[in-house]
């Protein structure tokens, strides 16, 4: 079979109307969490998205725009969501332990759930051979492992890149879910080879401060009206069938104090439903569709 033709063979097609119905923990049917990706780059070389077109390498302007993240803005975003009680799924790159010690300390005395998310993101693993990918795999999780006193549960590819191997890989590695593709409201069962599996939990890719601020030029004003549009509506569509509803955020964007402000608004209209709502965190969406009986989260 050519490459062309050839499927992913991970689920099979599943139309949400006519899925079995359940609830989230509380009777709710919205899901809602918070995923902070916390990553660095390299300097004079590799990817990373841009504030500006980039010049000759050393690109000093797009890689100290980036930083600024690391050394400002993650730490306001940590403070709002204090402000507001929001817990957090933090998507971090292993190499931040080293190259900015005491960050990931204000996460852990928050309680947030740590997501393994590469090395860098300054490249992507999915342009990886099969072993030079188990190995970015293994690398990556032994720190956070070390640092965190377990390993992670959840993944999320740098730049969300993945081979044909890497549900296959991150299963035999012992995670337990994914967060890389965006196909689905709801979590889902993807068939690993030796006939494992693995859960997909949904992530946002519209939902997406880089897409969003990035791609399309979109002010922080759109993007927080973007954040309260998609709430209500999945708030009222959720009524027929629980759904998943994550925002994706990045400190050198939203960090910064223009897009903080009405990013606050948005994430405070959130906060103050959370008695209809189930604000939580990747990895209990994913702890609780595993407790769910067989056949009730498609697959």
């Amino acid at each position: 079979m050519s490459d062309e033709t050839r499927p992913h063979g991970r689920y099979g097609y599943s139309p949400l109307p006519r899925r079995p119905v359940y609830d989230w923990p509380g009777g709710k049917r919205l899901a809602v969490y918070v995923a902070l990706n916390v990553e660095c780059f390299a300097f004079g070389g590799g990817l990373g998205a841009e504030l500006a077109p980039g010049g000759p390498q050393p690109d000093v302007l797009n890689y100290a725009w980036r930083d600024w993240g690391n050394r400002v803005g993650v730490f306001r975003l940590a403070a709002l969501f204090d402000e507001l009680s929001l817990p957090a799924s933090v998507l971090v790159n292993s190499r931040i332990y080293a190259e900015c010690p005491g960050l990931m300390e204000v996460f852990r005395a928050r309680g947030d759930e740590v997501v393994g998310h590469g090395r860098s993101n300054a490249e992507r693993q999915g342009t990886l051979a099969e072993d030079e990918e188990r190995a970015l795999i293994a690398e990556a999780t032994a720190v956070l492992a070390h640092a965190e006193g377990k390993a992670p549960a959840g993944w999320l590819g740098p730049w969300i890149s993945q081979s044909r191997a890497t549900p296959d890989l991150l299963a035999e590695a012992g995670y337990r879910y994914l967060l890389d593709w965006c196909h689905d409201d709801q979590p889902t069962w993807f068939r690993t080879r030796g006939g494992g599996r693995i859960l997909s939990v949904p992530y946002p890719q519209e939902l997406n401060d880089i897409p969003s601020i990035v791609g399309r030029k979109d002010s922080g004003s759109q993007f927080a009206e973007m954040i309260v549009d998609t709430f209500e509506e999945m708030r009222a569509a959720s009524e027929a069938a629980p759904l998943v509803m994550g925002i994706a955020l990045h400190p050198y964007l939203v960090g910064q104090p223009h897009r903080l402000r009405p990013l606050r608004r948005a994430l405070a209209h959130i906060a103050e439903a959370r008695d209809a709502v189930w604000i939580t965190r990747a990895g209990d969406i994913a702890d609780h569709a595993m407790t769910l009986p067989d056949g009730m989260v498609p697959g």
